[in-house]
């Protein structure tokens, strides 16, 4: 009779490595430096209307893919509910508060939820651990942005613009964005293997 050995479905991430006692207080500790880091990053930006260039999206893989799907996909949405609040995390320049999520970003907004879930999803099953596999998922997750925010922005400037406005001023960003999220996480679990070894 051949045994076979049992291997989990989800592989823990970098977080669960780094921190692995498990507790509540843990988890709200890492949704809320996930949260704190979309904050920052939300305030590099390039300024384009009616989509500006920020470094939110760059936050949304990165965070994905150390917290994991669940805590990442939280992280970002703490960092919603601070923004919708009226706190000053979202970019610059923009509606505060509520109103943002009605205005040309609202859609975007929200898949970053979607896009922080579907890397960490895919990084709990071992894509962040190589550059190939972990280009891949940051890829998935900023197609997961586009799919939500695309047709809300498309209200706003229609159809035959959304691309124009909404997509190709960004390919270039994105793509390095993906390639760095890419090469980070890596070297992140070669340092959380080496302090793990000590």
């Amino acid at each position: 009779m051949n045994e076979t050995t049992y291997r989990p479905a989800f592989l823990p991430s970098l977080a669960e490595i780094l921190y692995p006692q498990m507790s509540l207080v843990r988890d709200i500790g890492l949704v809320l430096v996930g949260s704190g880091l979309m904050a920052l990053l939300a305030h590099i930006e390039i300024p384009l209307w009616p989509v500006p260039i920020t470094g939110q999206t760059f936050g949304v893989l990165l965070i994905g893919a150390m917290l994991g799907s669940r805590r990442g996909a939280l992280a970002v949405m703490a960092y919603l509910v601070q923004g919708a609040l009226g706190l000053p995390v979202f970019a610059p320049g923009g509606a505060p508060g509520l109103s943002r999520f009605a205005g040309p970003t609202g859609g975007y907004l929200l898949g970053f939820v979607i896009a922080a879930f579907v890397v960490g999803w895919l990084s709990e099953r071992g894509w962040d651990r190589k550059v190939a596999t972990a280009a891949l998922a940051m890829l998935a997750g900023n197609v997961a942005i586009y799919l939500f925010g695309l047709p809300w922005l498309a209200r706003f400037v229609g159809w035959q613009a959304v691309l124009s406005t909404g997509l190709f001023p960004f390919i270039l960003g994105d793509l390095l964005k993906i390639g760095l999220a890419a090469l980070t996480l890596p070297g992140a679990w070669f340092l959380a293997h080496l302090q793990n070894s000590r």
